[in-house]
Parts: C-alpha cells; structure tokens; sequence
C-alpha cells in the first residue's frame, strides 16, 4: 500500500542526512508482519529479489525491456554509475555510518548496499537518467508488532532524467510495484519462523 511521504519524512532516519539534494518519490508500507528482530530477514529478502523471475509477464517484461533500452542508449555502463558519473553517498556517510556493516549484496538487482542498522537499511543505484535510493525501514504497525516500509528517493539527471522518472511514474505505481511488493510478502510468509 502506498503511503503518505510523512510516513518517511516524519521518522528519525539516518538517510535523512545523506540525501538532502535527492526528491522523495515513493512510500510503500510492506506486507511483511514481525516482531522487534526480524528486520535482517526482510533485507535479506530484498536483496534477492529479482524481477526477471517474477510471477508477474508485466515485471518481467517491462524489465526486460528497459534494460535492453538501457543498454541500446548506453544509460547503465561503467561510465554512467557510481563512482564515475556522481559519487557514492558512501562518500557523504559520517564515521559511526562508514564502520556499520553496509548489508548482503543484491542478486539481481544494480544496488549497492550503504549501510544497514537494526532497523533502518539504504542502497543506492545510479545510471545515466538519475542517482537513487532505495530505502528500508523496520516500523511500528497498528498490531502492536512490526512491519517493513520502502522509501525511494531519487536525484534526476537533468532533462532526461526528469523526463524518465515522469514517463515511468504510472508503471511504477501500478504495474512494477504492487506485483513485487505482493511477491515480496508471499516470500515473507514461507520464510516465516512457525
């Protein structure tokens, strides 16, 4: 479900600090119900995600079809990421950030982890249209328990990648992300300690 950005903005994350020249542009509450200490279990979930094997034809091909995009215009090579065309937040990290673990590497996905506390986790990824972040929280819920929420901030690269994050806006909300969120709860629930 999509949330309120105050649902990110209101708490008291560590990204905050880093990503002042970065526009939010997304919240999703997950569906993934805990208690205190399953957050390591929800990033470790994320990092494995991967949309070329989603259950969903409309992911998959829209994946497909941007990395070959991608790939034909020259917007994710070496030359376009991090640490060519804009630096690393890792950069920005202040000292007790840059000594904490970073978390698990992705398996599919472009993102480089930047560090991971007991509740809050931050991964970046950038390419010729933008510099983002994908960022996880492990919140309160209405139950008394816990659950997971996704924040994505984003840094545009000039025109283009304006234009981008408002040509993909409408496919993000209602073909991208509901599919993989309800993938990502199914995950939960069979990875569920009984």
């Amino acid at each position: 479900m999509r949330l309120a950005d105050s649902a990110h903005t209101s708490r008291p994350w560590r990204i905050h600090e880093l990503t002042l020249d970065f526009r939010l542009e997304d919240v999703w509450a997950l569906p993934t119900p805990g208690g205190p200490d399953d957050f390591p279990r929800l990033v470790q979930l994320t990092a494995e995600l991967d949309p070329s094997q989603s259950s969903s034809s409309a992911v998959r091909a829209l994946f497909a079809i941007r990395w070959k995009v991608g790939e034909l215009l020259g917007w994710d090579g070496a030359d376009t990421g991090l640490g060519s065309r804009v630096p690393t937040l890792r950069d920005r990290l202040p000292a007790d950030l840059r000594g904490a673990p970073s978390g698990p590497e992705f398996d599919a996905l472009p993102f480089t982890p930047l560090y991971l506390l007991d509740r809050e986790w931050a991964a970046e990824i950038a390419n010729r249209t933008m510099h983002g972040v994908m960022h996880l929280g492990w919140v309160p819920d209405e139950a008394g328990g816990y659950r997971g929420q996704m924040a994505v901030l984003v840094k545009p690269n000039g025109l283009l990648g304006r234009g981008y994050m408002a040509a993909i806006k409408p496919f993000r909300h209602q073909v991208v992300y509901p599919p993989a969120i309800r993938e990502l709860g199914r995950a939960w629930l069979r990875t569920s300690r009984t």
